[in-house]
């Protein structure tokens, strides 16, 4: 069963040259429990495409739905049932784990004690039990991924987004993510929208890819297929495939750890 479908979704930004438009026509479908990746080279329409999933940025054209509402007519039931974590985070750091989840419960209208037993679950099941009266600024940088997962994760969504969820984390971090990623639709069911530049992490945990390009989707598939499809040899690796499709690099498969 489909839990995000788009036919057409477009978006153009008007700007003092002229209309941009960044997005040109996508047709997606995600089943439900599915981990998609989301791929593109930079300039391609992924992140324009993320943020109109999210409610972020309203479509120009086009239609979709997500989490069975309709993304232009009920944006607000859209976020009621999706989680986001953005790529750069956005705990306060002067505040502890603890009371981070409590207010993210809160505005999502729950009763203090409610709020307060989900922080203790979420906490448990990221391994942030022992961090929850740390202050966020005290806090690793796999750490702070963790968290803001937990804070996506608070009204427990049918779908979860992920942007670049990896980024800047060293190989150990990488991998405890992965892993919490395999959990949340392995234990929980639930459908994860994943972007990523490094290859080498869609691989190893979409179901399948899109590859979007000058905002349309060029490629869609399971990793082999685009690879056997596209690589040009037996031995082709994703990043062969990727760059067939789509003329242009990504970031490196192994990327060299980076200090957190």
């Amino acid at each position: 069963m489909a839990v995000i479908t788009t036919n057409g979704l477009t978006h153009t930004f008007r700007t003092k040259r002229g209309p941009v438009t960044a997005v040109r026509g996508i047709d997606l479908t995600v089943e439900r429990g599915e981990i998609l990746g989301f791929l593109g080279p930079n300039g391609a329409g992924k992140t324009t495409t993320l943020r109109m999933l999210t409610t972020l940025l309203p479509p120009t054209g086009g239609s979709a739905t997500v989490a069975g509402r309709d993304l232009a007519r009920d944006p607000a039931g859209v976020r009621r049932r999706i989680g986001y974590v953005a790529q750069a985070g956005g705990v306060d750091p002067a505040v502890s784990v603890r009371e981070e989840l409590v207010t993210q419960g809160r505005l999502y209208r729950m009763a203090k004690a409610e709020a307060t037993a989900r922080a203790g679950e979420l906490a448990r099941d990221l391994g942030l039990t022992e961090l929850l009266d740390r202050p966020c600024a005290a806090l690793s940088g796999g750490q702070r991924r963790r968290l803001d997962i937990a804070l996506g994760l608070v009204h427990r969504p049918e779908i979860l987004f992920l942007d670049e969820p990896t980024t800047g984390l060293d190989p150990g971090s990488r991998a405890d993510l992965w892993e919490l990623i395999r959990k949340l639709r392995s234990e929980h069911g639930m459908t994860v929208f994943l972007t990523t530049h490094y290859l080498d992490e869609a691989e190893a945990l979409a179901d399948r890819l899109v590859i979007v390009d000058q905002g349309l989707v060029a490629a869609e598939g399971t990793a082999e297929r685009l690879k056997a499809e596209h690589g040009g040899s037996p031995d082709a690796t994703l990043q062969d495939a990727f760059i067939a499709i789509t003329g242009r690099g990504t970031a490196p498969r192994n990327p060299a750890p980076l200090a957190v």
